[in-house]
């Protein structure tokens, strides 16, 4: 009989934390959605300031901007964190061209983000259309030497995840010109990372690596209509010629600063929480979605806690990273210091895939962890959340090791993304302001479960 007892007793306290929480998260999109300010920071970020390209005024503005905006908030503490960022620019708009026997088309182009410029006067040869890094070796010096290589694959539609797309094809735009170089290829086009056929060319980071510097070319992304095209004549004609000019350069490293707030754990001050997206964008437009979305998002958690009046038990940041396009240098140093620091980090979470209607989470981490994360799935049903999947959760927060950490990364619906990712299109409006607000309730609700159940040892 005492047995008995002892276990309903237990079941009616089992009972009763899983209505405490049911309540706490009603509590936490109710606020979300009714006393948001994260469309409000998203508008000045993205219609005030614009892009926000590592080392350039944009991204300074943005830094000063939201550091204001912390400092009217409950934080106990706002501060700036050094970091020394690259500083690339793309100086005038690209123009391209192919060139088959008297008739030239124009084509939408872009210079692909850390590339070296064309001569004044342009590129003009003919063009080798691949599908591969692969190919290159096939093919060899004699057939690429001199040669523009055109690497035309595409995202493939099929994929329901469209970040499995993305993966499959990113390579030929992040080493596809190096690869190329070897061959003795004078510039590199892309086919751009869409899953849409449009006239917008979308840029991203691309690298040289061990390449001599005498030995880089310029690479460019073109519109997916443009590669369908360029892929067609060619079909029709090998030798026709492709013409482009860009004036994009670098300059020595310049000074930059993740911007963090930081909320005091009322329990366990020692152990601490991050919850963040970067500040960084590329320059063809605002970034609204990326990642604009993630800093307010992750600005937001700190404003829901306070309109609930909760106080979390362990120490929560907020870390507006910079510079996760074109080299991760805030991860990177907010990592380094927190090593140097001797910090316990037990969980981290970073939303960089867009503002879209948030649909769960992936996550990283010990299978403890992993599991007592994907426990908390019954009470986010209400919020049509179901993702609760192991997988990569973010670039910025990559680098942070600590002992037992657990990492999240939210994960929104992702099939429209891919049409406006490092586009002139990734604009503010794009954002849908009750899937933004969505999104941060969805990021508050989990940090506050962790913080209440804590880590797995």
């Amino acid at each position: 009989m005492k047995k008995l007892a002892l276990l309903l007793l237990l079941n009616a306290f089992a009972l009763q934390a899983q209505t405490d929480k049911e309540q706490q998260l009603r509590k936490i999109y109710d606020a979300a959605l009714t006393k948001s300010k994260c469309y409000g920071w998203l508008d000045d970020l993205s219609n005030k300031i614009g892009s926000r390209l590592s080392g350039s005024e944009g991204a300074a503005k943005a830094v000063a901007y939201t550091k204001a905006q912390m400092e009217t908030m409950p934080f106990d503490r706002v501060f700036l964190q050094e970091v020394m960022v690259p500083k690339w620019v793309r100086g005038e708009k690209e123009t391209a061209y192919i060139r088959d026997g008297k008739t030239k088309l124009n084509v939408p182009i872009c210079a692909l983000g850390g590339s070296i410029a064309t001569s004044k006067n342009g590129i003009t040869a003919e063009v080798i259309e691949v599908h591969t890094i692969a190919e290159l070796e096939t093919l060899g010096s004699a057939k690429l030497k001199g040669k523009i290589v055109f690497f035309n694959r595409p995202m493939q539609p099929e994929n329901i995840d469209t970040f499995t797309s993305y993966g499959g094809c990113v390579d030929q735009r992040g080493k596809g010109a190096r690869e190329a170089a070897k061959y003795g290829a004078v510039g590199a086009i892309v086919r751009s990372m869409n899953l849409r056929l449009d006239d917008f060319p979308h840029t991203g980071w691309m690298g040289y690596g061990e390449l001599p510097n005498d030995q880089w070319i310029p690479a460019a992304a073109i519109s997916t209509n443009g590669a369908e095209l360029l892929s067609k004549m060619l079909k029709q004609n090998p030798k026709l010629q492709f013409y482009f000019k860009q004036s994009c350069y670098a300059t020595d490293d310049v000074l930059s600063y993740n911007v963090i707030g930081e909320i005091k754990g009322t329990e366990h001050p020692e152990n601490i929480m991050v919850v963040g997206g970067h500040l960084d964008s590329w320059d063809l437009a605002d970034g609204s979605h990326d990642d604009g979305a993630g800093v307010v998002q992750s600005m937001e958690v700190a404003n829901i806690f306070n309109n609930i009046g909760y106080k979390p038990k362990n120490t929560v940041r907020m870390v507006l990273f910079m510079n996760e396009e074109n080299g991760g240098r805030g991860g990177a140093k907010y990592n380094e210091l927190a090593q140097a620091n001797n910090e316990q980090h037990i969980f981290a979470l970073e939303s960089d895939c867009g503002g879209f209607t948030p649909r769960g989470f992936t996550f990283e981490g010990s299978e403890a962890n992993v599991a007592m994360a994907q426990s908390f799935a019954p009470v986010f049903e209400p919020y049509l959340i179901h993702i609760f999947r192991k997988g990569h959760t973010g670039s910025d927060i990559e680098p942070l090791k600590s002992r037992n950490i657990l990492k999240a990364g939210l994960r929104p619906d992702t099939q429209r993304y891919f049409d406006i990712h490092h586009a002139a299109t990734d604009t503010f409006d794009q954002i849908v302001k009750r899937e933004l607000e969505l999104g941060a309730a969805t990021m508050a609700a989990l940090v506050y479960l962790v913080d209440q159940t804590g880590v797995q040892p």
